[in-house]
């Protein structure tokens, strides 16, 4: 592999690996949760999504300048801006909870969390072999494990929002939660998205 290409690749596992950071922060905020230091758990948020977004910037530098790319840079930018949308709605999670003033976490919401940090953890082994991808016979198999894991996500989205209209007599707790449980469906099918993206580029170029 050339010089020049290894800062695209070390880019996206950068960017991965802050994804991951933030899904295991939203995890350690909401198994800690103290709705009198949700400004603070904002901040320290929104900082590793600036992080995530400086990484992407970065990318979108280089690509511009770029004469050769590793791949298509039109699939290399796509695949950054997919990156950079997990991050972005792990973030949005955690803004829900202020902006609906969330006093108490579900457990599933806990639960759910946990599953963004297992979908991060699998993008993140994807992306660390995606500079090998033309003799990695073990991105393919990572791509269906993440899909079995958005499809737990699934599985988790409904049974939550089915125990939440069953038990819950408030109809703003129903409103919020609700949103909340599809933000948190938002973060499996980002995840699930960068996944297959990195599958379509592989397909293109083997």
């Amino acid at each position: 592999m050339a010089k020049s290409d290894k800062f695209y690749f070390d880019n996206f596992a950068m960017c991965t690996a802050l994804a991951k950071k933030a899904a295991s922060y939203l995890v350690e905020c909401l198994e800690n949760y103290d709705p009198a230091q949700i400004q603070q758990m904002l901040e320290k948020m929104h900082s590793i999504e600036h992080s995530a977004d400086e990484k992407k910037h970065e990318m979108a530098e280089v690509l511009a300048k770029a004469f050769v790319t590793p791949v298509d840079r039109e699939d290399m930018d796509m695949l950054s801006h997919k990156i950079d949308d997990v991050t972005d709605t792990v973030e949005e999670v955690l803004q829900k909870f202020y902006i609906f003033d969330i006093r108490t976490i579900e457990p599933s919401a806990v639960a759910f969390a946990r599953k963004i940090v297992q979908s991060c953890e699998l993008l993140c082994e994807i992306m660390g072999s995606f500079e090998n991808f033309k003799k990695s016979k073990k991105i393919r198999e990572l791509i269906i494990a993440l899909n079995d894991v958005e499809e737990e996500c699934d599985q988790l989205y409904l049974t939550s929002m089915r125990e939440l209209t069953q038990k819950s007599t408030d109809l703003l707790a129903v409103i919020s939660w609700r949103e909340i449980y599809e933000c948190l469906e938002a973060c499996a099918d980002a995840c699930e998205d960068a996944s297959e993206c990195v599958g379509s580029v592989i397909m293109k170029n083997t």
